[in-house]
């Protein structure tokens, strides 16, 4: 049996909701840069960096970015938990699957911090 151990929202309903919020943000960023690339056919460097200068896109996008970190680790600790079974691994499962969600908590983490360095580094 899989424990909790590693599981930041201790429930799967927390889970579950936190994936449809976190996808829910994640869909609205989507398509508002893709209707902005519409409706701005000849964009160029200068009109893209004023979009990402002002503060609502920064905040909308490290939204986007926090929904993204959110939505990735609930879904690795679902993989990790769900398929690095000692039945599917062996007896090197609760090591295998630990490693594996540090280093995707790690990539996460420094992939976020790039991102706000990113974003508000203007």
């Amino acid at each position: 049996m899989v424990t909790n151990v590693t599981n930041f929202s201790r429930s799967g309903l927390y889970d579950w909701m936190a994936q449809r919020v976190s996808a829910v943000v994640l869909a609205v960023y989507f398509l508002f840069l893709l209707g902005y690339l519409m409706f701005n056919p000849g964009l160029e460097y200068a009109q893209w960096r004023d979009l990402f200068s002002t503060n609502w896109m920064r905040i909308f996008s490290l939204l986007a970015l926090v929904s993204l970190a959110i939505h990735a680790w609930v879904g690795m600790w679902t993989i990790s938990t769900d398929y690095m079974t000692s039945m599917a691994i062996g007896k090197w499962a609760t090591a295998v699957r630990f490693l594996f969600q540090a280093v995707c908590g790690i990539a996460m983490f420094t992939f976020f911090v790039w991102g706000v360095q990113i974003l508000w580094g203007m």
